[in-house]
């Protein structure tokens, strides 16, 4: 849903990489560049960002209003 203010395993901050990690792999950079230019070395720190699903757009439509 949404993304994780720290990493489950280690406890590291990832939340705040999170919005420019989306928008460069978005606009077409390679995965691996994007995490090691923002210094993120840990692969359970990598996994968090990588398997991330944004979901929060579509279980908005089943809120209550």
């Amino acid at each position: 849903m949404i993304i994780p203010v720290r990493c489950f395993t280690c406890g590291y901050p990832i939340g705040a990489k999170w919005k420019e990690f989306a928008e460069r792999v978005r606009k077409g950079e390679d995965p691996k560049k994007v995490l090691d230019d923002l210094g993120i070395k840990r692969y359970c720190c990598r996994r968090m960002l990588l398997s991330h699903v944004e979901l929060i757009r579509d279980v908005m439509h089943y809120s209550v209003r």
